[in-house]
């Protein structure tokens, strides 16, 4: 089974190199070894070489820089998603995609589903969306994993900004009326890795599913957990989202439902707290 994943220097694909960095016949390509906004470059690696599966993990997350740059999010989430379906298609492949909570308005009471209505309010969700539009388009086999607040122990994240500014500052003030649940990248692709070969001989349709880890809470839980589990001594206060002024906005609530991915595939999901103290053990 020959697999491509695409975006290997983000957090996600260096997660994904670190599981299966032994694996010959993985191939992991950054944005100068292939750039999948760009239509001439895809069609010309995919010429050269044949893959079963393309997991991509190329994405534009830059969610306030996003709103004043439209462009780029639309060529990397939109374009980038297109090119790699139509790919695929020629090839008859396997398309794993990343899409994310903010295709939602944070607006619910209940966890969203895969069906529910998506209406984003923010340029990097409404890319993401129509990122998702043209692989139902344009894929022959797609599956669409829509996540949330994703950390891992590789680049910048919310789990090690503030472990970081924990050792500066006495007291952080941060958000409690952001609810959601964290995603470990660690579970995230090991799940993906899991269910490989079984959708890879299987899946002859598009489908979405939901993955973040169990468990609900608020930025302010996850910071307030990770003062405790590192003994750090330094108060976290909790704020209204009001007081941080951002470019975009972020949805209250963005919780999502996994009983479908944990039904279909017959996964266990771990507890949001139990991951976050893994990744803090390696930090």
């Amino acid at each position: 089974m020959k697999v491509l994943i695409t975006g290997v220097n983000g957090q996600l694909g260096k997660q994904f190199k670190e599981l299966s960095e032994t694996n010959k016949d993985f191939v992991f390509t950054s944005r100068e070894e292939l750039d999948i906004s760009k239509n001439e470059e895809v069609e010309s690696f995919f010429n050269n070489n044949k893959f079963d599966c393309v997991i991509n993990c190329a994405s534009y997350t830059a969610v306030d820089k996003a709103e004043n740059n439209i462009n780029d999010s639309m060529n990397v989430n939109v374009l980038g998603s297109k090119n790699l379906a139509e790919a695929t298609a020629k090839q008859k492949a396997l398309l794993i995609h990343y899409s994310t909570d903010y295709v939602f308005d944070g607006k619910n009471n209940k966890p969203y589903s895969e069906d529910d209505i998506s209406s984003p309010q923010t340029i990097y969700g409404k890319s993401k969306l129509k990122g998702e539009k043209e692989i139902f388009v344009n894929a022959e086999r797609a599956i669409i994993i829509r996540t949330s607040w994703l950390y891992s122990k590789f680049g910048k994240n919310f789990v090690k900004t503030i472990l970081e500014k924990s050792k500066e500052k006495q007291i952080l003030e941060v958000v409690f009326d952001q609810i959601g649940s964290p995603t470990y990248c660690y579970d995230l692709a090991n799940l993906t890795l899991k269910i490989l070969p079984e959708v890879v001989d299987n899946f002859y349709t598009k489908d979405i599913y939901n993955f973040s880890n169990e468990g609900v809470a608020s930025w302010y839980d996850i910071a307030q957990a990770i003062i405790d589990i590192k003994n750090v001594d330094c108060e976290v206060k909790p704020v209204l989202s009001d007081a941080f002024q951002t470019v975009a906005k972020r949805p209250y609530y963005s919780l999502l439902d996994k009983n479908k991915i944990k039904n279909d595939f017959n996964v266990k999901i771990p507890y949001w707290k139990h991951s976050l103290k893994r990744c803090l053990d390696e930090l």
